[in-house]
């Protein structure tokens, strides 16, 4: 196995430790750990079923791991109890499918949890996420519905509603799984974006040549575990980086 880890705990904002999950006897992660900083950007590669969904969602603990610990800005978010809640209001968290509430409005997908959540003022929320949408794109569409919305667009709300929360780091699921690739353009764009502005993210994706352009490391799960990881830079230079050149094809095209 190669692992590569430049990573130290100065300005770690997220901190995974050994952390496993089996579904009856399929072990799906096994013992991952890694630390991300302030400002950075980690994309999870690897083959459908390795466990790269199942860790974003152990992480916020939406799913609940077997063992090991998850911290943020050096809080446990693991075994935390009645203050889960606190936690996932600073995780940010974008799905494959927008789970967007048909019945309200993009800007009132925004603004619910503001509401019910944060406890903001109707004026205040509106405030924010009119800001957001506008951030995104999207402020022009703040009355349609979800049904009115492409799919890009409504992925796109979605990405407003959880950066609305002010998260400490942001966690993406596939979001362009579910998109043509037109689509698939206008929210990676939005991600990239976001990385310059230096939002914390980890992205699981299977759009390789956007993860090699966004991401300070790139990490390649493989049977629930971190096969190898680097910067991209590294994956292209390094010829140690077997199993992830493999997967990823002509890595010429990345340079």
């Amino acid at each position: 196995m190669r692992v590569h880890d430049t990573m130290t705990d100065t300005a770690c904002v997220l901190k995974v430790d050994k952390l496993c999950k089996s579904f009856g006897e399929i072990k799906v992660l096994c013992n991952i750990s890694f630390s991300v900083q302030k400002g950075e950007t980690k994309a999870f590669i690897g083959p459908s079923g390795t466990g790269k969904s199942t860790l974003l969602r152990c992480i916020n603990q939406i799913t609940e791991p077997d063992s090991g610990r998850v911290w943020l800005d050096g809080e446990e978010v693991t075994n935390s109890g009645v203050r889960i809640n606190y936690f996932r209001q600073k995780i940010g968290m974008v799905f494959q499918n927008f789970n967007l509430f048909d019945h309200l409005t993009a800007q009132k997908n925004v603004e619910i949890a503001l509401l019910k959540v944060r406890g903001m003022t109707p004026d205040e929320a509106t405030k924010k996420a009119v800001f957001e949408l506008e951030r995104v794109g999207l402020a022009d569409k703040a009355d349609c519905y979800p049904a009115q919305l492409s799919g890009g667009q409504a992925q796109r709300v979605s990405i407003a509603r959880a950066l609305a929360m002010d998260p400490d780091v942001m966690l993406f699921d596939e979001p362009t799984s579910a998109l043509d690739p037109e689509l698939t353009r206008e929210v990676l764009e939005v991600i990239r974006m976001l990385a310059r502005q230096g939002t914390t993210m980890l992205i699981v994706t299977h759009e390789m040549r956007f993860a090699m352009s966004v991401a300070n490391e790139v990490i390649f799960m493989e049977n629930g575990t971190i096969a190898e990881r680097g910067t991209p830079k590294d994956v292209v230079n390094d010829p140690g980086f077997e199993r992830m050149r493999k997967f990823i094809g002509k890595i010429e095209e990345y340079r």
